[in-house]
């Protein structure tokens, strides 16, 4: 059965806006992320989701999980577990790899769960 692919509209917006704001992401000593090229995605009513480019992540701390999820608004999403924390990092990084048109900016862009890891926001 193919899933159900839904558009964003005024009962569900999505918006993605890039985002000059320096993003690092980290856990304990270890820097995952340092970028100033992030995307910042709003859904709905959902606190915003900082997306950062592959590019500008230690993958090297990521190792590829099994796991999947699916969101009608964005696709087929692809988990990470970051090897540097073992109690907390099991799939705390995400992406939508093939994402759908409405969200398509996401593409080669990860996302992490922020309960898990500590995100620093500086103003641009």
């Amino acid at each position: 059965m193919t899933p159900e692919q839904k558009i964003p509209g005024p009962d569900h917006p999505i918006t993605v806006k890039p985002s000059a704001d320096r993003v690092i992401v980290r856990v304990g000593n270890a820097t995952l992320a340092d970028s100033t090229a992030s995307l910042v995605l709003q859904e709905a009513d959902y606190p915003a989701v900082r997306y950062i480019p592959l590019a500008d992540v230690d993958e090297a701390l990521l190792a590829t999980s099994d796991t999947t999820t699916y969101c009608p608004y964005k696709g087929e999403a692809s988990y990470w577990s970051i090897t540097a924390d073992s109690d907390r990092g099991e799939d705390a990084v995400w992406s939508y790899h093939d994402p759908y048109a409405a969200v398509e900016e996401i593409r080669d862009h990860v996302a992490f769960y922020p309960d898990r890891v500590e995100i620093t926001i500086e103003a641009a």
